[in-house]
């Protein structure tokens, strides 16, 4: 599979059992997520529905007409003033990763916050110890470091740092007129 082959679409209801698939074996398998148990395809749902009421975007990648990856957009905070400020989230199928869809799901992605009047991206990522995909798909992308909060997590038996990475975007031109 090369990322050529990878279709970026908007997440269907009929895909969140993938999605919840997928999300599933982070949680039981790493510290990506300080989740403990795995939400519902049920709980996708509603997140979904959720971002689409807010106009925020929730992509799926399709490999061979399977899902292999989720993207979406949400929001930072509850408060009214934190509106402009997103955080993303990308998981790969274990299968998947390192193939270039993280990649293809972001540039799609990104592009789609700045439209639904995202100024800011943050990432909240994980830090396990190791250069992780995570870090670097965000960094390829512009991604600067903005903060760590130090052993804020314990899962799996250890403490763990997250590390708040931020990019501004630019509302997208419209094209010149003829």
């Amino acid at each position: 599979m090369s990322a050529e082959s990878v279709r970026i679409r908007p997440a269907h209801p009929d895909d969140l059992e993938s999605v919840a698939a997928i999300y599933a074996h982070y949680v039981h398998n790493s510290v990506a997520t300080f989740d403990e148990v795995p939400p519902t395809a049920e709980d996708w749902r509603a997140k979904a529905y959720d971002l689409h009421a807010r106009g925020l975007p929730f992509l799926v990648a399709e490999a061979d007409w399977q899902v292999v990856g989720f993207a979406y957009a949400a929001p930072w905070r509850p408060k009214p003033a934190y509106r402009h400020t997103a955080e993303d989230t990308v998981y790969i199928s274990p299968d998947h990763t390192a193939k270039g869809v993280g990649r293809s799901l972001l540039s799609t992605l990104l592009p789609l916050c700045a439209d639904a009047g995202v100024r800011r991206v943050l990432a909240v990522i994980a830090d396990g110890g190791d250069d992780n995909n995570s870090t670097r798909l965000h960094k390829s992308f512009g991604f600067t470091e903005a903060g760590r909060l130090t052993e804020v997590g314990f899962k799996h038996n250890r403490w763990i740092d997250t590390v708040l990475y931020e990019l501004e975007l630019k509302p997208r031109q419209a094209p010149p007129a003829e």
